[in-house]
């Protein structure tokens, strides 16, 4: 009789991924999976809450959760963004701690100590190599191996892809065996509406300046996605004040007509046909100060702790 080959074990596993605001997590991300899920500026709490990335490989499957970036918050938007960062990191089976390469290891104390009363694998995450000499690489290690025992410190450029792979892999012998949760051709159980309002927040901040991008949200009021005719999307770019509303609509509304023709054709290559943009702006006095707008415009996490996720060990 034939001997039964026993299947491969798979693993499965939450990997955080935590840092000071525009250290590239949502760049990373993207990096791993292929593909773009999270928006990217080079403005600071550009990512505002958790943003879920699932990667399939036939060995593992390895849910990220993108976080907005740990700082002081001024408000309760910021309160909200950085109590979401703390669950998705006690909700997750490893951490990426990620640095930029070029800051003073000293400047990441308060990050280790949120980190080391977690009793989780860490991975620090030196990213944006690709901006420094490679000699200075070593002595930085070294300093922070002293600072945190890591179970890895990896180096990459998540920008150019350096070491990415190498990452990946070494996070998949760290995670626990367990089923794959997801259906192997999605990259985000999000929902579909979560993309497309990122899609335009993503391009306010691109043709905005100062403290316009941090002052609005985006509000999907309505979609139809009917046979044979252009998707249709309705939203609200929310402000906090008329002087805003005015700097985005732009002079002769040309600011607004930028922000959506770049979102439209983003829109349109996600969801793979024609669109059609009616964006609109709206005022909300203080909105990032209100939890009854907040909570309506999805700024509260969530994520499950680790004790209620069915998983396989």
């Amino acid at each position: 009789m034939l001997q039964e080959i026993p299947m491969k074990q798979c693993k499965y596993g939450l990997v955080a991924i935590i840092g000071k605001p525009n250290v590239g997590k949502s760049t990373l991300m993207n990096r791993i999976l292929g593909q773009k899920v999270a928006i990217v500026s080079d403005r600071p709490q550009t990512t505002r809450g958790t943003v879920r990335g699932i990667l399939t490989r036939e060995d593992a499957q390895v849910v990220y959760l993108d976080t907005a970036g740990i700082h002081k918050p001024k408000d309760m938007l910021g309160n909200v963004m950085v109590s979401s960062a703390r669950i998705s990191a006690n909700s997750a089976d490893m951490i990426y701690l990620m640095v930029d390469s070029k800051d003073f290891p000293d400047e990441g104390k308060a990050l280790i100590n949120l980190i080391s009363s977690l009793h989780l694998p860490v991975f620090l995450v030196m990213n944006k190599i690709d901006r420094m000499n490679k000699e200075e690489l070593l002595p930085l290690i070294d300093t922070y191996r002293n600072l945190y025992p890591f179970q890895e410190i990896i180096p990459v450029s998540a920008l150019k892809g350096e070491n990415v792979d190498v990452l990946v892999n070494k996070t998949v012998e760290y995670l626990p065996y367990g089923e794959k949760q997801f259906p192997e051709d999605i990259l985000s159980d999000q929902i579909e509406r979560h993309f497309l309002s990122e899609f335009i927040r993503e391009k306010v901040y691109r043709f905005t300046y100062q403290e316009i991008p941090h002052s609005t949200a985006v509000e999907i009021e309505d979609v139809r996605d009917t046979e044979d005719k252009p998707l249709y999307i309705r939203a609200h770019i929310i402000v906090e004040r008329e002087s805003q509303k005015g700097i985005i609509v732009g002079k002769g509304g040309q600011v607004i007509k930028k922000i959506g023709e770049t979102a439209r054709a983003e829109i349109e290559a996600f969801m793979g046909k024609k669109a059609f943009l009616d964006l609109w702006v709206k005022v909300e006095k203080d909105w990032r100060k209100d939890e009854r707008v907040l909570e309506r415009l999805g700024y509260r996490s969530t994520l499950p702790r680790r004790g209620d996720r069915r998983k396989s060990r």
